[in-house]
């Protein structure tokens, strides 16, 4: 197993890949479809995450919003289930 990487980091990850797929994890914690556990999970996971350097390479071409989270990334089972 990797060490974990830097909390901020991988908050700004989520944060990019929730834009990237048109995911709005604020709407999604005011409706109480996503708790704060569940949020604080996704940086977790982030953080551990083997495919995160492809992640760094991805965001960038992937701004629009319309993006579906690709296959490596461990929060893509979330932010499917969130997406409006």
């Amino acid at each position: 197993m990797k060490p974990l990487g830097d909390p901020i980091t991988h908050f700004w990850n989520v944060q990019r890949m929730a834009r990237a797929t048109g995911t709005d994890l604020v709407a999604a914690h005011d409706t109480g479809a996503l708790s704060s556990e569940d949020w604080a999970g996704m940086v977790t996971r982030c953080r551990g995450c083997e495919w995160a350097e492809g992640c760094q390479e991805w965001l960038p071409e992937h701004t629009d919003g319309t993006a579906k989270a690709p296959k490596g990334c461990v929060n893509r089972r979330i932010f499917d289930a969130l997406k409006v």
